[in-house]
């Protein structure tokens, strides 16, 4: 996944780049429209289903009407909010929500709070959404089986269960061998979809009424108690929309909106189309109007079709949750991971080991639980619903304060869509008794689990500079009195720049020596995504001839310690990192009763603690010349 920096207004237009432009945007259909191009499976069965039935002028009436709620809404929330307002709310190319988070925090002057509050219950149903996608998507694509053949229902679970395991098992490799396929197969894909829809649109062509919006506000007026139940259906052709904003930083906007305009909303609107006019005239196809629509020679290519479409959709949703993590990593709302790069040319193709094997035991639990993608549909929704208002609530704060647009002209649109969406958020809310339970259940924990590791990172280092020393006053008194010096570079790890590292205190006291050249090092996320080499490091001299070193890395961006020593030699100092000798603190953590965390959440914190990353991975050091110091340290 390439970054791109196509949309940068200063640089001329020219042959070379409207071709890099329209490359991006063929690359793009495989990464970011996998999920919202699976919709067309299930979306509008799940919406028409409450509505089939009585005279059939009434059922052309809310066929009609359904059709277009499902085109206002690709409209209004897809196109207008996504593609062309928030994809202006970027940092430094960068979108997602949490570095939607990181602008709100910059142009409020404010860090943390109400925002970053956001932000956690965003990126927590995120990964809620990342369990649910893959797990709708792969059995609605293999259900596809049962049209061919009835007799195949008993293995619809077996075999989803089978790909799934078959995906996740391989994330370690990364996908740079396959990704080629994943742009073609998925505009082919994009391409049936229209065809699809435009055989049947002449089955009715009084379907083309539903691009008048009165229609969709009949079914919202006239049949007011079913009106909710069929939104939750028509949310379902919106999800995936967030995943434009959240890979804006791999494509660019201009790829991103070709590629929306010219190929996926057309496929899309000409599928939903086609299905409400084939309903129309063939209402017993409302038990799987997608496959039931195609010629009976081209089921099994399209069943096979469908399947690799939405491995790929899956694949782009888990991908997106290693990247979330990577982000919610170094802002500081995980323990640490490690995160592998599985390819030495993108920056944004990582693994996340356990957050793999996470979604794994959760895709497997949602498929095992619901078994139909019907089932699943009543657990879908909420997730990405959920992170789609704060989305909102974010872009309303950032353009209100920013200017970036007219702020009379972008907030009352933004409040429109608010209220749209919190409409979209009571339909979906009467499937909490149905499964809506799971997503909000695994958000509910997520949430927690950041909760309780920021509030315990917080008690921790607030303990830790009470019973610490300055450094530079701790180092004054050692050049007074110098300890035995011994031949070499010491490096030492720190949170906090202005405190003597527990690390030195131990060596101090149980090894009374110090090396020539001393180095503390405190690596330090900003709120930029990636970090220009000119400003990775900032470098002062200490007393006793100590260096301290400063490291900055983009929340986008690995840690490493290093590469940031090596980045040190213009300002003075010239070590070789694979010769120094690194020093660690190692912790052992106990509950206390003087906590101000209740009891169960120092569990919870030293829990997650004792699951985080070592150091020495994290931080790239190398594993051999490190010397790791141990102590206990209650909360």
């Amino acid at each position: 996944m390439s970054h791109t920096k196509a949309d940068n207004p200063a640089s001329a237009e020219t042959p070379e780049r409207s071709q890099n432009i329209l490359k991006l945007a063929f690359a793009s259909l495989g990464v970011v429209f996998g999920d919202i191009g699976t919709s067309p499976l299930y979306a509008m069965r799940e919406a028409l289903h409450h509505v089939t039935g009585g005279s059939p002028d009434a059922l052309r009436d809310s066929v009609i009407g359904v059709a277009s709620l499902f085109i206002w809404a690709l409209i209004i929330i897809v196109t207008f909010k996504y593609v062309f307002l928030l994809m202006r709310a970027d940092n430094r190319g960068e979108g997602g929500i949490l570095s939607l988070v990181v602008l709100v925090e910059t142009v409020t002057k404010r860090k943390g709070g109400f925002a970053l509050f956001l932000g956690i219950i965003g990126a927590a149903f995120f990964f809620g959404d990342a369990m649910i996608t893959p797990a709708i998507s792969v059995v609605s694509a293999v259900e596809g089986l049962t049209v061919i053949n009835s007799s195949f229902e008993p293995y619809v679970v077996p075999l989803a269960l089978a790909i799934l395991l078959f995906l996740f098992l391989v994330q370690y490799h990364g996908t740079a061998g396959v990704a080629a396929f994943f742009a073609p197969v998925t505009f082919v894909w994009f391409l049936v979809l229209g065809v699809l829809g435009l055989m049947h649109i002449g089955d009715d062509p009084a379907i083309l009424n539903a691009f008048n919006p009165l229609y969709a506000a009949r079914v919202l007026i006239h049949q007011p108690g079913l009106s909710l139940l069929v939104l939750g259906g028509v949310f379902l052709a919106i999800t995936g929309g967030e995943a434009l904003y959240a890979d804006l930083g791999h494509f660019g906007k201009k790829p991103i909106r070709l590629a929306w305009i010219c190929v996926v909303f057309p496929g899309l609107v000409f599928n939903y189309l086609g299905q409400g006019a084939f309903l129309h005239s063939n209402p017993d196809a409302i038990s799987n109007p997608f496959y039931l629509m195609a010629p009976s020679w081209a089921l099994i290519p399209l069943v096979i079709l469908a399947t690799l479409v939405t491995v790929i959709a899956s694949q782009a949703v888990i991908t997106g949750a290693f990247s979330i993590a990577q982000q919610a990593i170094s802002l500081g709302l995980l323990p640490r991971m490690n995160i592998t790069h599985t390819s030495e040319s993108e920056s944004g193709q990582i693994y996340i080991g356990q957050i793999n094997w996470i979604l794994l035991v959760g895709v497997i639990l949602l498929v095992l639980v619901f078994k139909s993608s019907t089932n699943l549909a009543a657990a879908y929704g909420i997730a990405v619903n959920t992170s789609m208002l704060i989305d909102t609530l974010l872009a309303t704060i950032f353009f209100w304060k920013s200017r970036n647009l007219p702020p009379a002209l972008v907030i009352p649109a933004l409040i429109g869509i608010f209220f749209i969406e919190a409409t979209f958020f009571a339909a979906n809310s009467l499937k909490i008794s149905h499964g809506g339970y799971m997503p909000i259940l695994i958000g509910a924990a997520i949430i927690m689990m950041m909760i309780t590791w920021m509030k315990g990172r917080a008690a921790l280092v607030a303990k830790l500079r009470r019973d610490s020393v300055e450094l530079a006053g701790l180092l004054e008194s050692l050049e007074r009195r110098q300890p035995t010096r011994v031949a070499g570079a010491a490096v030492f790890l720190q949170t906090d720049p202005i405190y003597a590292p527990s690390a030195l205190m131990h060596n101090l006291k149980h090894n009374r020596v110090l090396h020539d050249i001393l180095v503390f090092i405190t690596v330090e996320t900003s709120d930029e995504p990636r970090v220009p080499r000119s400003e990775r490091v900032t470098v002062k001299r200490l007393p006793l001839g100590a260096w301290l070193v400063e490291a900055h890395f983009g929340y986008m961006e690995q840690p490493d310690v290093p590469a940031a020593l090596r980045a040190c030699e213009p300002f003075g100092l010239s070590i070789d990192p694979r010769q120094a000798s690194y020093f660690l603190g190692r912790r052992a953590l106990r509950t206390s009763a003087r906590s101000s965390l209740p009891f169960w959440q120092q569990r919870l914190f030293i829990m997650l603690a004792n699951q985080s990353a070592r150091a020495i991975e994290f931080f790239r050091i190398p594993p051999d010349r490190v010397v790791e110091l141990g102590m206990q340290l209650s909360i």
